[in-house]
């Protein structure tokens, strides 16, 4: 009999929990706010404040002696005896004492608190710059010792490298084993990384390793099928038992909410190109018959859902192509589909907004977080019809071999837990999609950030010149900026109008990303400018350089709303941090894109119209009225989407038995 390798076993998965209905789902809601209430917050505090005043107990050990009960903690959570509060109690001290002298930094009582909470798989709320990157360790210290895989998933790779290498003295202090997993590794460092008992990675690249691992499983998923049928076959353990990643057990997500909630409805896939001429010669003709047709005379467009709609007069125009397009397109249909994707290219899809160009290809970019996403691709044909409208080389379209939804994925996961500035918003979602509960940690200093008042503007132009002048005004005084926007185009277009205002800045974006944490790390210096889209130096400490506190700290700018008042949190909370002073102020215009894309026309040129004829508090109100309309509609659509999403891998769930049985790994 051939004995199982760990290979076997390395990626049994559970069926991810029921997302209750009905009555039930009112039962699991009021389970979810008695999880929330204040209470558990209490608790978490008072524990963290008892660490805190035995803290001389473990202080005095000598090396030797504080090894002992940390390898002791960790025994005791490989036998299974991690839930008591004593072990809880003594097991932290003990890391934060080996914390503090491993990379000098002591944890406070506050991060004391989020560790005990990420410890109970509870998603916590802890303003930016309270310490998230050490309050994970700290969590995964005590996941690492069951012996069983933890994940520690944040925003980019480069963050990935740079915690698990700041951190690796105290893991290793602790007993337990470490490693990032990046884009730029191959499988047998990876497989070699995700062996560690803590793995430092990004989303993308753990779902990918999955589906990957998934496709090498082929049709025989289950651990004791494949040992039966290599038993049978006489084929032992062959390379396709040979796995990249393990199970998913245990994961603490930084920025949760943006991980969780935000990209929820972006499946991650795993393809191949497929060389498909007559597809590639059929999107330039359609790109050429689309840049004749006028909106309003042959379609029109449905801004808030990105679609458009062809009218009868384009039909004169479509049938020219009957003639040209290869046969497979050349039915009513699919010469149709060819123009509305052609439109959609030219109408919904900017460069400097979804994609830029870099030699000579089409890059995708996050627009949740303005990163570049170079290996990533539109799907049914979109991609082609932007490289058409680009007059770039139309790549081969992809073939589609699996697909997973992260939001799907990280149901996957025995314990689940996340951090980030801003999860209140989302408590509700989080508890029925995750069953994470949300709870609010208190910053170690109270918050001194102002909170300027919003300005409003009827036109762009109008808002970008305020911009400007707020900008020369902070740094007359000496105040560093940091302006956020929402696009590359965006932060371009302000850097030009700095220029010419006479001031330097210093730019990251999508293309820039590259000199991420250099930029960001720095823009708290005095008299610095900086411009950021959304990723906004994620993860990386904005320290006030000398004397700008007394100068009122650094002043935060957010050039145009988001569809959520989360991620303008998550702008304003670069500024005022660890309870330094520091300011906010947003700017608005009715001509910004969410306000065009959401408020109907009609109701949009009215207010504008009514907007340069009120008095000013009058005019405030209506505008903010009509911010509040389009944030709501926004978000009503992205909950609308995230329900599809949910209902799909219900049915994956119950129709293809995706993931196996419901069992411990």
């Amino acid at each position: 009999m051939i004995a199982p390798s760990a290979h076997y076993r390395s990626l049994r998965v559970r069926v991810p929990p029921k997302v209750h209905e009905g009555l039930d789902a009112l039962a699991w809601r009021v389970a979810g706010v008695a999880r929330r209430r204040d209470s558990v917050r209490r608790q978490l505090l008072a524990e963290a404040e008892q660490i805190d005043r035995r803290a001389g107990e473990w202080q005095n050990l000598t090396e030797a002696d504080l090894r002992g009960r940390l390898f002791a903690a960790r025994d005791a959570a490989r036998r299974g005896r991690s839930e008591g509060a004593e072990w809880r109690l003594g097991a932290l001290g003990a890391i934060r004492e080996a914390a503090a002298r491993t990379t000098g930094l002591r944890p406070y009582p506050v991060q004391l608190a989020g560790a005990l909470a990420l410890h109970r798989g509870l998603l916590c709320e802890m303003a930016t710059g309270e310490g998230k990157t050490l309050t994970a360790a700290l969590a995964a210290i005590m996941a690492g010792w069951s012996g069983k895989p933890c994940h520690v998933i944040t925003v980019n790779d480069y963050l990935a490298e740079r915690d698990a290498r700041w951190f690796r003295k105290l893991y290793d202090f602790c007993g337990v084993t470490v490693g990032p997993v990046v884009s730029t590794m191959e499988p047998d460092e990876r497989r070699s990384h995700y062996a560690a008992d803590v793995t430092y990675t990004t989303s993308k690249e753990v779902v990918a390793d999955f589906l990957r691992d998934r496709l090498r499983l082929g049709r025989v998923p289950e651990p004791e099928r494949r040992l039966l049928h290599a038993t049978l076959s006489g084929g032992g353990s062959n390379g396709r038992d040979v796995l990249i990643s393990r199970s998913p057990h245990a994961a603490i997500v930084d920025e949760a909410d943006s991980v969780l909630i935000d990209e929820a409805v972006t499946p991650l896939i795993i393809c191949r190109p497929q060389p498909n001429d007559s597809l590639n010669e059929a999107v330039r003709l359609a790109d050429r018959i689309a840049a004749g047709l006028v909106e309003g005379r042959d379609y029109r467009i449905d801004h808030r859902y990105k679609e458009v709609d062809l009218l009868p007069a384009a039909s004169v125009r479509i049938a020219e192509l009957r003639a040209k397009l290869p046969t497979f397109w050349s039915g009513a249909a699919r010469r149709r589909e060819l123009i509305e994707m052609a439109l959609s290219a030219r109408i919904f899809y900017r460069r400097g907004h979804q994609y830029v160009v870099q030699e000579g290809k089409v890059v995708i970019v996050d627009e949740f977080t303005g990163r570049l996403m170079p290996n990533r691709t539109w799907r049914e044909g979109l991609h082609q019809a932007v490289e058409a409208m680009e007059g770039l080389p139309i790549t081969d379209p992809s073939e589609i071999l699996a697909r997973l939804s992260f939001q799907r994925f990280f149901r996957l996961y025995r314990k689940l837990s996340g951090m980030t500035g801003t999860a209140r918003e989302t408590a509700a979602e989080c508890w029925k999609v995750y069953g994470l509960p949300v709870v609010a940690i208190p910053p170690h200093r109270p918050c001194r950030r102002d909170h300027l008042p919003t300005r409003f503007f009827a036109g762009a132009d109008g808002k970008w010149a305020a911009v400007v002048a707020e900008i020369v005004t902070m740094n007359a005084l000496g105040r560093p900026v940091l302006a956020g926007t929402r696009s590359v185009e965006a932060s371009e277009h302000l850097a030009g109008l700095l220029a010419e205002a006479g001031l330097r800045c210093h730019v990251l974006n999508a293309v820039r990303h590259a000199e991420e944490a250099r930029i960001v790390a720095r823009a708290g210096e005095r008299g610095r400018i900086t411009i950021a889209t959304n990723m906004a130096g994620r993860g990386t400490d904005i320290l006030l350089g000398a004397g700008v506190a007394a100068l009122g700290g650094l002043h935060v700018v957010a050039t145009e709303p988001n569809e959520s008042t989360r991620i303008d949190r998550q702008l304003f909370g670069r500024a005022g941090r660890q309870g330094n002073p520091g300011s906010a102020r947003a700017f608005v215009s009715l001509e910004d894109d969410l306000i065009r894309r959401y408020v109907p026309a009609l109701l949009r040129s009215q207010t504008t119209f009514a907007f340069r004829l009120m008095p000013e508090p009058m005019a405030k109100r209506s505008a903010a009225g009509l911010l509040r309309y389009a944030r709501r509609a926004a978000q009503r659509l992205a909950s609308v989407q995230r329900g599809n999403v949910l209902r799909t891998d219900k049915w994956a769930d119950e129709s293809l038995s995706f993931a196996g049985k419901n069992r411990d790994s």
